[in-house]
């Protein structure tokens, strides 16, 4: 019995054929003038009857309804929905802090799925990836269809985990170079010593929609300290010498739901979805289970 090889190592095959069944559900529906598979609410050229409004000089006299005309002796124009396209940008943090217990293993993962999804309905993707500071982005062409998928995997299977890129820069980094509208995916920790809120309002100024995906550890998540610790950045080598430690593991817990709630809040302002994931859960339960009951995937 043949059994066929693995497509990529990020998923297994079964994974992977029901990734391609999913599609991801954006919010605002930022669209691009050029073609695509969504429907705009502006006028357009697809044959889906949109609706009537008056003709004014300068309308294309071939859209207006004669019959309407006849009985009223006014002219009314025919107005179609517009195909348009949307863009799926991919943003996956890959800093130092982020490999730690499989949490750039995860992002690898879920951007792979994402970008499937995107492929295979006909919408632009382009992933990125960030690791120092400055403009040194590694990305992909945006790109659509499954004869486009074998390529980005192999962009995303080759990302190497390094430098002290916060994730803020990273946004701000990406939106030098990247055109267009639609929706971006920000794989991260999101620890970052900074404000994302001047990031998430560039973002949604340049027609993107944020969907962000916090990827922790279990250990970030429950951390399991006692006695005295010496806590060492792994991105900056500073550290802080911590006596008592498992004493301060309520107030870390405050902190950590409170900065996590905020993130929730600044995206869900701006249209947005949030979502905290822990990288030890199985890659089947996060995809079919958890961002399908948040609505991120339909």
């Amino acid at each position: 019995m043949n059994i066929p090889a693995q497509i990529t190592p990020l998923m297994d095959n079964s994974t992977l054929h029901r990734v391609e069944r999913l599609r991801i559900n954006c919010t605002r529906r930022f669209t691009n003038r050029s073609r695509g598979e969504h429907l705009a609410g502006k006028g357009g050229t697809s044959t889906e009857f949109s609706d009537y409004r008056d003709y004014v000089d300068g309308d294309d006299v071939r859209y207006i309804d004669w019959n309407i005309f006849s009985r009223l002796r006014r002219p009314y124009l025919k107005i179609f929905h517009q195909e348009e396209e949307m863009h799926v940008v991919i943003l996956i943090d890959a800093s130092a802090s982020m490999d730690f217990e499989g949490k750039l293993e995860r992002a690898k993962q879920l951007a792979a799925s994402f970008g499937i999804m995107g492929m295979l309905s006909l919408e632009r993707v382009s992933c990125w990836a960030f690791n120092a500071q400055g403009d040194k982005l590694q990305y992909t062409k945006p790109a659509s269809g499954r004869i486009k998928i074998p390529e980005m995997l192999r962009f995303i299977e080759d990302i190497k985990p390094g430098g002290d890129a916060p994730v803020n820069e990273g946004i701000e980094s990406l939106l030098k170079f990247h055109q267009g509208r639609g929706a971006i995916i920000v794989l991260s920790d999101f620890l970052a010593h900074a404000d994302l809120s001047r990031s998430m309002n560039l973002l949604y100024s340049s027609g993107l929609e944020m969907m962000g995906l916090q990827i922790l550890s279990p250990t970030e998540l429950e951390p399991d300290v006692t006695g005295d610790v010496r806590f060492v950045d792994c991105e900056d080598h500073k550290f802080l010498d911590v006596s008592s430690a498992a004493s301060l593991m309520d107030l870390y817990h405050e902190y950590l739901e409170a900065y996590t709630n905020q993130l929730e809040t600044d995206c869900r302002k701006r249209g947005g979805k949030f979502l905290t994931a822990n990288s030890s859960d199985k890659l089947d339960d996060v995809l079919f289970n958890q961002l399908r009951r948040k609505g991120w995937v339909v």
